[in-house]
């Protein structure tokens, strides 16, 4: 149980879920592109989100930079996440770009942002890289049912998020691939990112 909520909640997955809820399950939150549009949107995530740090990472493991594809040792993280984060980073700049709704630009941001901060702790410290992306999409969907932009389907997924957030730290616990310490500082940064954004944000 604890490898398959590892592997269906990786943080390279997490993005195109949130996205997904966002675009199709929480009417009212995004206005722009129209629904029949927003695969494009889908599509973007998933390939420079997923798809393109993934083939990143097997190649930099085919040519022998990495010893393993689950990156348990710190060592091994700095290269895949700095090319992750050059993906977001491409995410980012295409969704910040019209018809596309300002929120989920701010989004792809947010989570560009989370990436260099876990790549540049994991230089020092192996920090939950789950723990960041549980985190952050738990602070994302208190966000939006406080702002209650979506009504009661944004406290259903809040509730889901709270339980998932929970579920997947104690499962990286259980499976011995973080300390505690580990663990809970990377829920606490992805909460912390989206904050600190949405402040960002407003006082802009």
């Amino acid at each position: 149980m604890a490898t398959a909520l590892s592997l269906a909640f990786h943080p390279l997955l997490v993005p195109s879920y949130l996205f997904y809820a966002v675009c199709y399950q929480l009417p009212g939150v995004v206005a722009q592109p129209a629904l029949s549009d927003r695969w494009i949107v889908l599509a973007v995530v998933f390939g420079f989100t997923f798809l393109l740090p993934a083939l990143g990472t097997g190649a930099l493991y085919w040519f022998g930079r990495l010893d393993s594809l689950l990156l348990r040792e710190r060592a091994q993280r700095p290269l895949p996440l700095l090319f992750a984060a050059i993906s977001f980073a491409g995410a980012t700049y295409l969704l910040r770009q019209p018809p596309f709704a300002l929120l989920l630009g701010t989004m792809m941001l947010g989570m560009t942002l989370a990436v260099l901060l876990t790549l540049l702790i994991s230089l020092r410290w192996k920090i939950s890289a789950h723990g960041v992306g549980v985190g952050g999409s738990f602070a994302l969907f208190l966000l939006l049912h406080l702002t209650d932009v979506a009504g009661w389907a944004s406290f259903w997924w809040l509730l889901a998020a709270a339980f998932l957030a929970l579920a997947v730290v104690s499962a990286r616990l259980a499976l011995d691939a973080h300390t505690p310490a580990q663990a809970w500082a990377g829920l606490g940064l992805g909460i912390s990112v989206v904050m600190s954004l949405v402040l960002g944000v407003a006082f802009l």
